[in-house]
């Protein structure tokens, strides 16, 4: 069983390009601090080039890459980490289940300005946090997510990171099929319809999923 703090998930490149966060971005949330902990944590790989992203990270990144697309400022991250992870007690207070709760009104106590209002000046935090906590999910009773839907692939075949399977690799949400095992036999020539019955998926799911690797590839 991987751990999610403790066990390296993904290299930085495999994080940034599953993510669609630039590496050199990526870098500087591994290395960047708040409240005495990294913004983005990152473990020693069990050898050079080996994974050193744990997935706990990779929802770390995805929390902060989602608050930077709203608009806020580096800074306010910062404050707002510091803020949240100082009142829950953990350095992984940014992916925490009580941000969704908790966490809006501790952004609006400690006075962070523009972190109450997204990027138009209208929406408030509270549906900033909804929306992107709606791709990741939680076990019951786990404070922590359990897996992280990467929403560049769209909703109609929804496609995750889960640590517990596919060593990493983003799997069809419903079945766990790796991504790339269902386009490696798409590649070779084999027919949506015998890819659907090998994975006891639909057609009509298998050719969205290559439909979307083809788009995301361009």
């Amino acid at each position: 069983m991987i751990n999610r703090f403790s066990d390296g998930l993904l290299t930085p490149k495999e994080t940034s390009s599953y993510l669609q966060i630039p590496h050199s971005t990526l870098s500087d949330w591994l290395t960047g601090r708040a409240a005495g902990a990294p913004l983005v944590h990152q473990v020693e790989p069990v050898r050079s080039g080996q994974p050193s992203v744990p997935f706990v990270a990779v929802a770390e990144a995805y929390v902060l890459r989602s608050l930077r697309t709203e608009g806020l400022r580096m800074r306010q991250i910062r404050e707002a980490a510091e803020a949240v992870r100082d009142a829950f007690d953990t350095p992984y207070g940014l992916v925490s289940r009580r941000i969704a709760t908790d966490g809006v009104d501790i952004f609006v106590e400690h006075g962070l300005g523009d972190l109450r209002r997204a990027r138009d000046g209208q929406a408030p935090i509270r549906e900033v946090v909804d929306q992107y906590l709606r791709y990741l999910s939680w076990d019951a009773g786990d404070d922590f997510p359990s897996s992280l839907q990467l929403r560049q692939y769209g909703e109609a075949v929804p496609v995750v990171i889960d640590p517990r399977f596919g060593h990493g690799l983003p799997v069809v949400s419903a079945n766990r099929v790796p991504v790339k095992a269902v386009i490696d036999l798409w590649e070779a020539g084999e027919s949506v319809e015998d890819i659907a019955y090998e994975y006891d998926m639909e057609p009509d799911q298998v050719d969205e999923l290559c439909r979307a690797v083809v788009r995301l590839a361009a």
